[in-house]
């Protein structure tokens, strides 16, 4: 009888941790998992797959990911950990390597024609309080700051002069004056207690107005200029260390926002230095919406684009119907509607003109910058452009030709009040580091890694943004 072969035991190497840049579990027991030792790769994108029950969850969600956001969350102060769910260690020996961790739920979603990746991970979400938070509002027309002054913005800059400065505190007509006569309205403010006006640059008594029949009351108006009638609320001496009298300014300032519903000007004496506050959202004649996260909300009508409701896209002129080879440039022939015999003439004095302001005809339209494409569809005073051509044919519709070539070029197209960015004009007013919103959201996502790694934020909104994140 033959003996049996005596074979080698099987030696089982242990798994070692062989890189910085692997993450190794050792002894995974979660559900059904036996011990289970693996090294996974760092900076990789891994896929886990196998059959129904092979332990696919267990070992990524129930004890990789387990694990990173436990440490995540051991890793914060007591007071942000009590508002967080407790984490349970996985049931492992011990796991290296790993980072604090996030995951995407998995889960059916139900999203509407608005929906983008975005939103339906809810990074969109965080996006919105960023801008709500520390956004800053600037004016479209002169590009300056927003700022809602407060009662203590006017008491410093008045402290900023030095002691003994004479100070004059005024406010304009009232918005209520509208509904009034000039007479009832300065017999109103001589029952409030306010005796004295600036009328022309010069303090004038209330009762001497009243009986000058020389004042030309359609020329008054409710700003600052200096023809206009101005309320002297209060006269005072500015003394730093009387706390009395900084009190006092107070007091007055807050009167003057009260009865101007949010103006006043603060004029120094000598005149000539006057400074406008204004405790409402507003700037160079444009009431501003304050900065809220429903207005970065392309799914709220409060923060959507009127025009195309939030999704970006409407019906009318589409521009790759109308520039179809984007490898041609304007000279060969690139706008297809301005090629036919007569429609040529709209072609002619962008061809004549374009040295004068640089426009390169002859570069791909592929390669043209958006402010180039800008003007192609806008024109500018040495031509028409593309909304003109088009325009011109809705007013004559009553031609069968006109109503041709509209059906021809028209189909779905980018809205050009929000150019695509869904949201109402006034939220691209508000920007992080020169950038609205929009221009994030169309940005890739490697680029957008790099903005947010660059981007540089003071103490102050450095505090709001960590404080966001663990809200």
């Amino acid at each position: 009888m033959a003996k049996a072969k005596k074979t080698a035991p099987v030696v089982v190497e242990p798994i070692r941790v062989r890189a910085s840049n692997e993450i190794f579990i050792k002894g995974a027991r979660s559900n059904n998992l036996k011990n289970v030792d693996l090294v996974i790769p760092r900076n990789k994108l891994v896929v886990v797959t196998g059959v129904s029950g092979s332990g696919k969850s267990s070992i990524t969600m129930d004890t990789l990911y387990a694990e990173g956001q436990r440490r995540y969350v051991e890793s914060l102060s007591s007071y942000a950990r009590q508002f967080l769910m407790r984490m349970k260690k996985p049931e492992v020996d011990y796991i290296k390597g790993v980072c604090p961790a996030i995951a995407i739920e998995q889960k059916v979603s139900t999203g509407n024609a608005r929906s983008t990746v975005g939103s339906m991970t809810e990074t969109y979400d965080y996006l919105r309080l960023l801008y709500a938070r520390i956004g800053r509002t600037f004016s479209p027309i002169s590009g300056n700051l927003v700022k809602k002054h407060e009662v203590s913005d006017v008491v410093d800059f008045i402290q900023s002069h030095s002691d003994g400065t004479k100070i004059q505190l005024f406010i304009p007509l009232p918005e209520k004056y509208k509904e009034r006569t000039l007479e009832q309205e300065l017999n109103l403010l001589l029952q409030k207690g306010y005796t004295r006006v600036q009328y022309r640059g010069e303090i004038a008594q209330i009762q001497e107005l009243l009986s000058d029949e020389k004042i030309d009351v359609k020329r008054l108006a409710y700003t600052f200029r200096p023809e206009n009638l101005w309320i002297l609320i209060d006269r005072f001496v500015v003394q730093k260390d009387d706390a009395e009298n900084v009190k006092r300014i107070a007091d007055s300032v807050q009167t003057a926002f009260y009865e101007s519903e949010g103006e006043c000007v603060v004029s120094p004496l000598p005149v000539g230095n006057d400074r406008l506050f204004n405790n409402r959202f507003e700037l160079d004649g444009i009431e501003f919406v304050e900065p809220s996260p429903q207005l970065f909300n392309y799914n709220n009508p409060f923060g959507a684009c009127p025009k195309c409701e939030g999704h970006g896209k409407v019906i009318g002129i589409d521009i790759d119907k109308i520039i179809p080879d984007h490898s041609k440039s304007v000279f060969e022939g690139a706008i297809a509607c301005w090629r036919g015999e007569i429609s040529s003439q709209w072609l002619e004095p962008l061809l004549r003109h374009a040295h004068k302001f640089d426009f390169p005809l002859h570069r791909p339209y592929a390669d043209l910058t958006k402010k180039e494409r800008k003007l192609l569809w806008n024109g500018n005073a040495h031509f028409d452009g593309i909304k003109a051509f088009f325009d011109d044919l809705e007013g004559k519709t009553y031609k069968i030709q006109n109503r041709i070539m509209l059906a021809r070029y028209r189909g779905k197209t980018v809205c050009p009040d929000c150019d695509g960015g869904r949201l109402r004009k006034e939220a691209s007013y508000v920007k992080i580091s020169d950038h609205h919103i929009s221009e994030l959201t169309e940005l890739p996502l490697d680029e957008l890694m790099i903005y947010f790694d660059q981007l540089q934020l003071d103490d102050s909104d450095a505090i709001i943004a960590k404080r966001m994140l663990l809200e």
